[in-house]
């Protein structure tokens, strides 16, 4: 995993390089107006600048207890337009999520069972991302979701974490790899 020249956009209180473990901190949350008019810009993302098509996949595992609690993969454009996927706690149970923000931010979830470590990979082709995940060790191949992102456009990608509900959490990525596309 070399995540040499990587950058936090808020870097939580608590984490390490090796492995690489975070804590979000209570309250982080990307999150904007929609059903309740909150704009949250807090969340915890580790990543690099892309350009062009690439793939960003993440293995990880966490210590999810409150709603919302939620660890992933995100991409980030600016405070407006981003997509963040992974696992998120929801009515007491983790669950395949994916959140794409064009001004407005939109939320899918997926109930996939017991689990104890996730993968979760975003491929940005042209002007669509592709958001497949896999359980313990499974090729990422379930699709979750299909979104518009600009193309050629210099976007943020990197893990993410983020309590707003909590009291914060802790998530160890296992693998997490980049790869720029033709």
């Amino acid at each position: 995993m070399d995540l040499t020249g990587w950058t936090w956009l808020n870097e939580p209180r608590q984490w390490s390089a090796d492995p690489l473990t975070v804590r979000a901190d209570a309250g982080s949350d990307f999150w904007r107006l929609t059903g309740n008019g909150l704009v949250r810009e807090n969340g915890h993302l580790f990543g690099t600048a892309l350009t062009g098509d690439f793939t960003i996949t993440a293995t990880f595992s966490g210590e999810y207890a409150a709603q919302y609690d939620q660890a992933g993969i995100g991409l980030v454009l600016d405070g407006e337009n981003w997509i963040k996927a992974g696992v998120e706690v929801y009515e007491g149970r983790r669950q395949a999520s994916t959140v794409v923000t064009r001004g407005f931010s939109d939320w899918n979830l997926a109930l996939v069972g017991e689990f104890e470590r996730f993968t979760v990979t975003a491929r940005r082709q042209g002007d669509a991302v592709w958001v497949t995940y896999g359980l313990d060790g499974a090729e990422p191949v379930t699709l979750l979701r299909k979104a518009y992102f600009p193309p050629q456009v210099e976007a943020k990608a990197g893990i993410l974490t983020a309590s707003p509900d909590g009291e914060g959490f802790t998530t160890q990525f296992h693998e997490v790899q980049v790869t720029q596309l033709p």
